[in-house]
């Protein structure tokens, strides 16, 4: 027990709970702007493995790693305006489209890696982002090594929540995508396209998703290979719930799971004679745990998964 405790006081599972909650500030930050809208993303466990597959690979062929990123980006967001045409203005059902994102995304990944890449004994493996050394700030006592001694995508993660509560909360373009995912109707009344919100918001929350696919390849290993996203994604559309569509409370909601995550990691090796499943399904109950308590409390966006037709109410 008290090797347990003692973990808590390490500042190394305290910068590591940073860096696993990385990609999930990305996908559930993404997961959130298309269900503001209106829109359901089930397919955000396929576009995180296209965002990794394709950031790693343009990196891999020589590009530098933040356009790794934009590529991700890139195919993320055109996973996302597939999507959206099906749903926005097609009607289709969020649910099935969203499964059919992830098994096409996922197999047109695996396939084009297959394609373009000689695999051998070993995953090629490229020189991935390497956590920042910030003069003075990283010599800091407890909260340097913790804040400031990570890797750029962090930075972004973290710059990408404040800009996501900045955008939803204080600008015009916030107001419509919010009220675009509670009246279309209405939005469409003070003369706005509610549809080209729907694509947008879509498109823009998929290119988020990818780019958190991409940090697993491109920071935290420097190899893609197949089950890697492991199941990120559907935390993520998890954490949208928690975070009752706010992208405040999603960021604490991805460092509590990624507390977890890391914390169990450690009781491993701290504690014997415990078979090692159980600790890796902790972070997963304790997250459902969490889920269930402030789920009963959450506000759904009134039009979410509501097809969207103009004219009709």
């Amino acid at each position: 027990m008290s090797d347990a405790i003692d973990l808590l006081m390490n500042t190394s599972l305290w910068a590591a709970v940073l860096r696993i909650a990385t990609p999930l500030i990305f996908g559930v930050l993404g997961a959130l702007l298309c269900e503001r809208s209106g829109v359901l993303n089930l397919g955000i466990e396929g576009i995180m493995t296209m965002g990794a597959m394709s950031g790693w690979l343009a990196v891999y062929m020589g590009a530098p790693l933040l356009v790794g990123l934009m590529v991700a980006a890139i195919c993320g967001a055109l996973m996302g305006l597939l999507h959206a045409a099906l749903t926005v203005p097609l009607g289709l059902s969020q649910h099935v489209s969203g499964l059919g994102i992830t098994l096409f995304a996922s197999a047109l990944a695996y396939y084009l890696y297959r394609l373009i890449v000689v695999v051998g004994e070993t995953p090629p493996a490229i020189e991935a982002f390497q956590p920042l050394d910030l003069p003075i700030l990283s010599d800091l006592p407890v909260i340097g090594p913790i804040l400031f001694s990570q890797s750029v995508p962090t930075y972004l993660a973290l710059l990408s929540v404040a800009v996501m509560a900045y955008v939803l909360a204080r600008t015009p373009l916030g107001l419509a995508i919010r009220m675009t995912g509670e009246n279309p109707h209405a939005v469409e009344a003070q003369g706005l396209n509610p549809i080209r919100i729907r694509i947008g918001a879509v498109v823009a929350g998929s290119a988020l998703m990818a780019v958190g696919g991409a940090f697993l390849t491109t920071a935290a290993f420097n190899s893609f290979f197949p089950g890697m996203v492991q199941g990120r994604g559907w935390i993520c559309i998890a954490l949208v719930v928690f975070a009752s569509w706010r992208p405040g409370k999603a960021l604490i909601g991805a460092l509590l799971f990624a507390f977890f995550d890391a914390y169990q990691l450690r009781l491993q090796t701290a504690i014997e004679g415990v078979p090692y499943q159980l600790f890796l399904m902790a972070p997963y109950v304790l997250s459902i745990v969490a889920l269930i308590l402030v789920a009963r409390r959450a506000e759904v966006p009134a039009a979410l998964m509501a097809p969207y037709r103009r004219g009709e109410r």
